[in-house]
């Protein structure tokens, strides 16, 4: 790590974040043009998306690309932009708890002052590891970043509602359960996406005492609607990723069909403007 020092005050400021009254929007990047864009946008903080990462390489989500390849990814990210990352490790890229500690040591060696780490099985789309496994794979990342001396802001990501695992007034109690217990494992916030529901957030909110992560989808709740419920963090995901990419797909099919090629290139962005914006 080149700068220690501004790690840890990106560090500080990414976790004073979640302390804010209102909820914070963290958008999600896949490459280095994304995360400059989305900075010059004005935003404090960046995630990536593991899913935008993969797709940009030509891999599909769920750990198929390589841990090599998806740090690689996150590094030029990190590197490109001066405001806190917090990077989408996905299930840790391993199989056991020692080779998910070195995805997260190279994570923080590259400068990323968060991660994101999910309890859904990788190869069982119905299925989520063990309570016990994944309060050791918390406590054991909170024990490497005190070894280190170095803090790391931990998302610890609940499947139940995403996977649709289980009956829903379980799977409600479910996720609780395991907020408590990652919580008390070390996790500074707990994210769980795939509840849009107003009542089922407010219910989620009475019962977990750490900050809490939705993930934006069409039905989500206004920022003023989750404010007022007390949610800390609202990520984007792969949205941002899809509507760009749509929006290629769109133009070149208009082009594909027909239609002039100078018509569907028009944009507000002028060259200059985008050249403006890959400053460093």
């Amino acid at each position: 790590m080149k700068d220690l020092q501004a790690y840890i005050e990106k560090e500080k400021a990414f976790r004073q974040m979640h302390m804010s009254s209102s909820t914070f929007v963290l958008p999600n990047a896949w490459d280095v043009a994304s995360s400059k864009i989305l900075a010059s946008c004005g935003f404090k903080a960046i995630g990536t998306t593991s899913a935008g990462i993969a797709a940009s390489l030509g891999y599909k989500d769920g750990q198929k690309i390589s841990r090599k390849e998806m740090l690689e990814s996150v590094a030029g990210i990190a590197n490109s932009v001066p405001i806190p990352i917090s990077v989408d490790l996905e299930a840790g890229y391993g199989k056991t708890i020692p080779e998910v500690l070195k995805t997260v040591h190279q994570a923080i060696s590259v400068g990323c002052v968060g991660i994101n780490l999910e309890d859904g099985v990788v190869d069982d789309k119905k299925a989520i590891y063990p309570l016990n496994l994944q309060v050791e794979k918390i406590v054991a990342i909170k024990e490497l970043a005190r070894s280190l001396k170095i803090p790391i802001f931990v998302n610890a990501r609940i499947d139940l509602f995403w996977r649709l695992i289980g009956h829903e007034k379980e799977r409600l109690q479910a996720t609780m359960e395991r907020a408590k217990a990652y919580r008390e494992a070390g996790a500074d916030c707990i994210f769980i996406p795939g509840v849009e529901d107003e009542k089922t957030i407010q219910r989620l909110r009475k019962g977990i005492a750490s900050p809490i992560n939705l993930l934006a989808g069409p039905g989500t709740p206004s920022i003023a609607t989750l404010s007022q419920i007390g949610i800390n963090r609202l990520s984007c995901g792969s949205g941002l990723f899809r509507v760009v990419y749509a929006k290629l797909n769109e133009v070149g099919t208009d082009i594909m069909q027909g239609e002039s090629v100078a018509q569907s290139l028009q944009t507000p962005l002028s060259y200059k403007e985008m050249a403006n914006m890959m400053k460093n």
